[in-house]
């Protein structure tokens, strides 16, 4: 689970909840079931309009996924650097079937990974391997980070369905004045909710769900690249100490790869 983003959902919540509850007694002029439909369910059906249903469906499961943590830390990127520089061993000993029999297994659990290795197999050259590993990383997220754009539209879309139910208010309001002018308050109050309902769906849910599957894909797509780069260098032959220094200038420094830590706790 990704406490970070619970925690977050909890305290936003709690913050306005709380600061609500201070400030009046009739805090539940707040809860109104028609304007959370009016907001929720006008988002959606404009969603499925704008977009093909798939996507929107996947954008939806997007939004599911940020309670759970991201596999892809920074640890990992470390062990790609590995796991290439020990492919590179391989190469220097067995030669390219060394390396399609080292690598059976993660062909099926890394589709881009068994895809770069079936290209070092059939001899690409390194910038032939790099050019076609790039145009499929651009191209993968391209497809996922569809869902972030559907999800930001959402956000964009929901304030503007709580100014709708606003103004629905405001006209049935308006309608019944003539009636009891005293009820001018309340219902004004009742209409505004939609307009708040709007807001925070799409501020508190809506567009960081959207940043943060963003940001995951950018960080997937930052893998891919290393990982593409090592593949190449295969391809290229370079020394294992190569491939090593090539593929930490794309790290930080504090999580370098050392062939010679390798060797030491061998």
């Amino acid at each position: 689970m990704s406490f970070a983003t619970i925690l977050g959902v909890l305290i936003g919540f709690g913050l306005f909840v709380g600061s609500v509850v201070l400030s009046t007694d009739n805090f539940l002029v707040f809860l109104d079931g028609p304007s959370f439909i009016m907001v929720v369910g006008g988002t959606f059906a404009a969603t499925f309009v704008a977009y093909e249903p798939r996507y929107v469906l996947l954008s939806l499961r997007g939004l599911q996924s940020i309670v759970f943590a991201n596999k892809l830390g920074r640890g990992i990127l470390t062990q790609e650097v590995g796991r290439v520089i020990r492919w590179g061993y391989i190469i220097q000993k067995n030669g390219l079937p060394g390396l399609e029999a080292d690598a059976g297994k993660i062909r099926k659990q890394d589709r881009l990974l068994g895809f770069g290795i079936d290209l070092v197999i059939s001899g690409y050259t390194g910038p032939e391997v790099r050019e076609i590993l790039g145009t499929s990383v651009e191209a993968a997220f391209q497809r996922n980070t569809t869902q972030a754009d559907i999800l930001r539209n959402m956000g964009g879309t929901a304030p503007a369905f709580g100014m709708i139910g606003t103004l629905v208010g405001l006209i049935i309001m308006l309608d019944g004045m003539g009636n009891d002018p005293s009820q001018l308050g309340p219902g004004m109050a009742v209409a505004l909710v939609t307009t708040l309902y709007g807001v925070l769906f799409s501020r508190m849910i809506l567009l960081p769900a959207a940043s943060k599957v963003q940001q995951r894909e950018e960080i997937v797509r930052f893998r891919n690249y290393l990982v593409a780069e090592g593949l190449a260098l295969l391809a290229e032959r370079k020394s294992p100490r190569y491939i090593q220094d090539r593929m930490n200038a794309f790290l930080d420094p504090s999580i370098h790869f050392s062939i010679d830590k390798m060797r030491g706790k061998e």
